[in-house]
């Protein structure tokens, strides 16, 4: 968050430097750190002290509480983590950007006092109330190890990730309004001094991450499932190539000369590659079952197709994890463990012996194209509150 009604400084937003970020499922690019400021100097006397003085201690409690956050997710805070959610540091931020924002707006909507960096403030409150979204499923999709005395049975780790879709669409909504709702209403040239972490494309990328991951979650609660087809599996994993495209086309040609920029651009690389795998995999079963030689080519190219995604997925997630901030994967788990398990075998061996004889010579055919499916996960819809009372007598 930066100085309301003043020249913006945006550079001098920072992030906490860190050397490990530890583990992480859902990679969030950083909380961004806000400055402190007194709105008393910035406002002057156009308001009522009384008003001034809420704001002012409103925000400094944001600041504090941000600081005192950081931007990874330590042991310490993953043992105060529920599996409704995270921890109570994180609600209590969370609670406290919502006391923040009503009173914000109303700041925000008086024309005779804002100016458009008014607006960098709220786009920054929910550009922060998104990531401590994302970092909260971060929390909650984490495996639990005995030494945090945590049963993890198998009801309570579905019941986990059933809650982790519902914080994904949240994140998504916030940052979905923010690109529709608030960036038009900074004047042209605020909006190109923006930092390129509040810019549209990045704002998206996280948008549509957020989808994904959801998605991702989604699949992997089918395939654990004896009711789910195979094809509603496939729909699924298309679906998840089909966001990770998009966010990657979204960020891939942002300059985020950072660590956190980049980390975040060789995440959605990744995770993109990685939801190839998917997609081939369950395409590949799906053209399996259709009669004929040619089907059953596709099918094997299809698999191939899914075996070399999933070692390009794994030296991607190699060049994420070695990328500055340091990172580690957790042991691995839904999705992606079930199709190293079941993918080379059913590549190497599975449409072999379906057909033999012609095995050798569709070792070379190209993969097929994927099917496109209508997109199923869309951002909760996101509306400001109303403006705090306390403008009754501002406004």
């Amino acid at each position: 968050m930066g100085c309301l009604l003043s020249t913006p400084d945006y550079t001098k937003e920072n992030r906490r430097k860190t050397r490990n970020v530890g583990e992480i499922v859902v990679f969030v690019p950083g909380l961004r750190i806000p400055k402190a400021m007194d709105f008393s100097g910035q406002l002057g006397d156009g308001f009522s002290r009384s008003l001034v003085d809420r704001l002012s201690a409103l925000r400094t409690r944001i600041v504090v509480m941000t600081t005192e956050e950081g931007s990874v997710p330590s042991p310490k805070s993953r043992k105060t983590t529920t599996r409704h959610g995270g921890g109570s540091a994180m609600a209590d931020l969370q609670q406290a950007l919502e006391d923040y924002l009503p009173v914000l707006l109303g700041l925000a909507q008086n024309k005779e006092t804002c100016m458009g960096n008014c607006w960098y403030e709220v786009i920054s409150v929910l550009h922060l109330m998104a990531m401590l979204s994302l970092r909260q499923a971060n929390l909650l999709l984490l495996p639990k190890t005995p030494s945090e005395n945590y049963h993890s049975k198998v009801s309570e780790a579905a019941e986990s990730r059933r809650a982790s879709v519902d914080i994904f669409l949240k994140a998504a909504g916030y940052l979905d309004f923010a690109v529709q709702n608030v960036l038009p209403q900074f004047p042209t040239q605020l909006r190109k001094d923006l930092p390129l972490d509040l810019a549209e494309g990045v704002l998206r990328a996280l948008c549509q991450q957020a989808l994904s991951q959801g998605v991702d979650i989604q699949l992997g609660m089918a395939i654990d499932s004896v009711k789910a087809t195979t094809a509603v599996k496939r729909r699924l994993a298309c679906e998840m190539v089909t966001y990770w495209h998009q966010a990657q086309q979204n960020i891939t040609n942002i300059p985020l000369a950072n660590e956190w920029g980049e980390k975040h651009k060789l995440f959605v690389t990744w995770k993109y590659i990685e939801s190839k795998v998917a997609a081939y995999y369950y395409h590949g079963l799906i053209l399996e079952e259709g009669n004929g030689e040619r089907s059953h080519a596709m099918a094997a190219a299809s698999l191939q197709a899914a075996d070399e995604f999933l070692r390009e997925s794994k030296k991607a997630c190699e060049a994420f994890n070695e990328a500055p901030p340091f990172s580690r994967n957790p042991p691995v788990w839904g999705t992606i463990k079930y199709l190293m398990e079941k993918l080379p075998k059913d590549a190497s061996s599975d449409v072999k012996e379906k057909d033999p004889q012609s095995h050798e010579g569709i070792t070379h055919l190209a993969a097929p194209a994927l099917p496109e499916f209508a997109l199923s996960l869309k951002p909760d819809e996101y509306r400001f509150p109303p403006v705090d009372p306390s403008w009754n007598n501002e406004l």
